[in-house]
């Protein structure tokens, strides 16, 4: 059984984590630490529970977990509030990191959907700043020296927002988050992009579930097209199901993105600074 500790990282009521963490033998290291961020297109009535049965079968196979919950489009959430709030509640992690023997070198992502939105998105902070975005960079709050991430297991995730957009993906759910149509703020719509950050220096793994039908397989396949030539290229994963598949402990699509994860974070431990 998981040991769990709820912290938060703000004051508002969405701006906390819960911390997965494994029955491990005195003095027996954890095999890294995964930043669970669930989905539902960024809007309120999803939350952190989505994240909770991964965070807790993650636990289970002695990861540290840390099911990430933050305001979404309609309590609180949008430009720029959901993105500094995911790049807080990693960061909550150097905080922790000493209470929990966490280690910082080994932090990965498992984001669902939207939520491998924001985790590809956070992967690429190092690269934020270069954009040529300077409100944007300021508005998000994307700190130089926050918690890096060593990899990112996409679950289907919406990865391409330009295209997601003109999709109109789950009526209207991009201009939602951001507040309006590229039309209108084009720029934060272009700092909002995991493709606008490429190329990524770690790797990204875009798992997609075949019979998907609430998140197109272009919004991974894309994604790892543009990332292709990068020094660390995303890969495509396919693996059946449909799109909940992905976040239920007892498929198979879920048992191969944790095993994803453990892979991450072996390459992490290969490539320490």
């Amino acid at each position: 059984m998981a040991k769990r500790h709820r912290y938060h990282y703000g004051d508002d009521p969405s701006q906390w984590g819960e911390l997965f963490l494994p029955e491990m033998p005195k003095g027996a290291p954890h095999r890294g630490v995964v930043v669970v961020i669930h989905g539902g297109y960024w809007r309120s009535k999803y939350g952190a529970e989505l994240g909770e049965p991964l965070a807790a079968d993650l636990a289970g196979h002695g990861f540290a977990a840390w099911n990430l919950e933050y305001r979404r489009a309609g309590n609180g959430g949008g430009w720029p509030q959901t993105f500094s709030d995911i790049l807080a509640g990693i960061d909550k992690l150097q905080e922790l990191a000493g209470p929990h023997a966490l280690d910082l070198g080994k932090v990965v992502a498992l984001g669902h959907s939207a939520g491998g939105h924001l985790a590809v998105w956070a992967a690429g902070r190092d690269r934020l700043g270069r954009l040529g975005l300077e409100a944007e960079h300021r508005e998000a709050g994307a700190s130089p020296d926050g918690v890096r991430l060593a990899g990112v297991v996409s679950q289907s995730g919406v990865l391409n927002l330009a295209a997601a957009e003109e999709l109109n993906l789950s009526d209207g759910a991009v201009a939602n988050l951001l507040g309006g149509p590229s039309s209108d703020f084009p720029g934060r719509h272009r700092y909002a992009d995991p493709m606008a950050a490429l190329p990524l220096s770690v790797p990204v793994y875009a798992v997609h579930a075949t019979d998907d039908a609430d998140v197109p397989l272009g919004m991974s396949a894309s994604y790892v097209e543009a990332a292709r030539s990068g020094p660390a290229p995303a890969r495509l994963v396919m693996v059946p199901g449909d799109h909940f598949a992905l976040i239920d402990p007892s498929t198979e699509a879920y048992a191969k993105c944790r095993e994803l994860v453990g892979e991450l974070l072996h390459w992490a431990e290969r490539h320490r600074a």
